[in-house]
C-alpha cells in the first residue's frame, strides 16, 4: 500500500549510481537559480508552440492576452521602447519583442527578490533544478528539431529566384544576402540541418544529453553570430536559445572543466538522473517522450515533406512562361517613353515567375524592395488577361493593374490596359541573359580563381 504521507516522500528519488549534490548551495547560486527559473518560465512557456493541440489553444489565447497587457503596461510606464509597439511578424526583434524581453527580465528580478526573502533558509534547489534542466533540455531539442528538419528538407532557405538573380548584389540587404548564401547550396543547408537534428537526438536521451548540450551550444552560438553579423531579425530568440544551452552546460561545469581543462576523471552526469518510484509516473514519462518525438519530429517532418513535394511537382504549362523580360517599348497615354538611365519610373525589365513578379522601376504603386517593384499576378488564358496585384505583409491583395495580352511569337508579349488614369502599352522581349550563379558550378580542379 502506498505511503499516505505523500507530501513528505517524493515521487522520484536519485539514481543510486548518480549522486547529484545535495549540500548547501552558496547564496549566489540560489539567487541566480531563482532569477533564471522565473525568466525561463516566461521564455520557455510552451503554450505558443502547442496551440494546435485541442484544449491548449484556449490556454494559449489567455496567456497571450495576459502577457500582451503586461508588456504594453510596462512599456508605457517604464521602458518607452516605442510609443506604439510593433508586434512580431516575421521579425522577432520588433519593438514589442524588446519590450517583452525587458518585461521578462524585470519580472524575473522582482520575483527573485520576493522568492529570496520568503525562502531564504532553503539549502538547495536540487530537485527543482532537475525539472528546470529537463524542461530546458526538451525545449532546446524541440527548437533544434523544428529548424533542423526545415533545413534537412531544404525549405527554410531556397535557391535564389529570378527576382533575386536580377537584383544587383549591392541592392541586397545583409539578411537577404545571408539567406541566399545558404539557400544557394542545398547540400550545405541539409548538412546544417542534420547538425541541428543531431543536437535534438542527443538531447532526447539522458546518456547523451551532456554531449547534446555541448554540441547545441556550438550550433546556437553560430546562429547567434549569423543573426548579429548579418542583421537577421531573430537576435533576441537566438541569444535566449544560446543562453539556455549555456545554462545546461553550467550545471555540469565541474565535469567539463575536469575533462577538458584539468585532465582529471570527471564524475558521472547527475542532473538528468532521477529514478521515478511510482509506476504510473514511469509510464507517463515514456508516453510523454513518445508524444514529444511524434510532435517534434514526426509532425514537422511530414509538414516539410509536403512543402518539398509541392515545390517539386510538375508545374502546369502557363500561357506566359517564367523568365526575365526586357521592356522594349513602353507607352503611357499614347506617348512612347524611351529607355533613359535618369528615368527611374519607366519599367525597364519584368520578372514573371510562378505567380510572382517584379519590375525594375521605382514606381511606388508596387511594393518596393531591393530597388525593384514586387507584385503577384494571375493569368486568365481564356480571356487572355493578366491581373497585377500588390501583396503587402498581413494584408489582402490590392488591385493594381488589369491588362490584356497577346503573344505574337514565343519570345514576345504585348500588354495593354490602364495604369492609374493613363493607358499603358508594353512590349516585352524575353531576355537570353544567363545568370552564372544559377549554373550551380562546382569544380574539383580549379586552375584559376573564378
Amino acid at each position: 500500500m502506498d505511503n499516505p504521507s505523500w507530501s513528505t516522500q517524493p515521487y522520484y528519488q536519485m539514481d543510486t549510481n548518480k549522486k547529484p549534490s545535495t549540500s548547501n548551495w552558496p547564496l549566489w547560486r540560489k539567487i541566480v537559480f531563482r532569477f533564471l527559473f522565473i525568466f525561463f518560465a516566461f521564455f520557455m512557456a510552451p503554450w505558443p508552440w502547442l496551440d494546435s493541440i485541442p484544449g491548449v489553444k484556449f490556454v494559449a489565447k489567455y496567456w497571450d492576452k495576459l502577457t500582451n497587457w503586461i508588456v504594453h503596461l510596462f512599456n508605457a510606464k517604464l521602458f518607452h521602447v516605442k510609443d506604439v509597439l510593433v508586434p512580431p511578424a516575421g521579425s522577432g526583434d520588433t519593438s514589442y519583442g524588446w519590450a517583452e524581453l525587458w518585461t521578462y527580465l524585470l519580472l524575473a528580478a522582482v520575483g527573485c527578490v520576493v522568492w529570496s526573502a520568503l525562502d531564504r533558509k532553503r539549502a538547495n534547489y536540487t530537485h527543482l533544478n532537475y525539472w528546470l534542466c529537463q524542461f530546458a533540455r526538451y525545449f532546446v531539442a524541440y527548437v533544434a528539431f523544428v529548424y533542423g528538419i526545415e533545413k534537412v528538407f531544404a525549405v527554410q532557405m531556397v535557391f535564389p529566384s529570378l527576382h533575386q538573380l536580377a537584383t544587383p548584389l549591392g541592392d541586397l540587404l545583409p539578411m537577404r544576402f545571408s539567406w541566399l548564401f545558404i539557400g544557394y547550396s542545398t547540400p550545405y543547408q541539409i548538412f546544417s540541418g542534420i547538425m541541428e537534428v543531431f543536437v535534438g537526438v542527443l538531447l532526447l536521451w539522458r546518456r547523451t544529453a551532456s554531449l547534446g548540450a555541448f554540441v547545441a551550444t556550438g550550433v546556437f552560438i553560430n546562429v547567434v553570430m549569423l543573426n548579429l553579423c548579418y542583421d537577421i531579425p531573430v537576435k533576441i530568440f537566438s541569444i535566449e536559445m544560446a543562453f539556455a544551452c549555456l545554462f545546461l552546460l553550467a550545471n555540469e561545469s565541474e565535469r567539463f572543466i575536469c575533462f577538458f581543462v584539468l585532465n582529471k576523471p570527471a564524475n558521472p552526469c547527475s542532473i538528468y538522473h532521477f529514478e521515478y518510484k511510482k509506476k504510473w509516473m514511469r509510464i507517463s514519462r515514456i508516453v510523454l517522450k513518445v508524444v514529444f518525438i511524434l510532435v517534434a519530429v514526426g509532425y514537422h517532418a511530414f509538414t516539410n515533406w509536403g512543402y518539398r513535394k509541392q515545390e517539386h511537382e510538375t508545374a502546369k504549362k502557363q500561357a506566359i512562361e517564367n523568365g526575365l523580360y526586357v521592356v522594349a517599348n513602353y507607352s503611357v497615354g499614347n506617348r512612347n517613353t524611351p529607355l533613359a538611365l535618369t528615368d527611374t519610373l519607366r519599367w525597364q525589365d519584368i520578372v514573371l515567375e510562378d505567380g510572382r513578379g517584379s519590375i525594375r522601376t521605382s514606381d511606388t504603386t508596387f511594393r518596393q524592395r531591393y530597388s525593384r517593384a514586387y507584385f503577384s499576378y494571375t493569368i486568365d488564358s481564356v480571356k487572355r488577361t493578366i491581373a497585377f496585384r500588390r501583396r503587402m505583409p498581413n494584408d489582402s491583395l490590392v488591385a493594381l493593374v488589369d491588362m490584356r495580352y497577346s503573344r505574337p511569337d514565343k519570345n514576345t508579349i504585348k500588354l495593354w490596359g490602364t495604369h492609374g488614369t493613363d493607358s499603358v502599352f508594353l512590349e516585352l522581349k524575353k531576355s537570353n541573359h544567363i545568370f552564372h550563379l544559377a549554373d550551380r558550378q562546382f569544380h574539383w580542379l580549379n586552375e584559376q580563381v573564378r
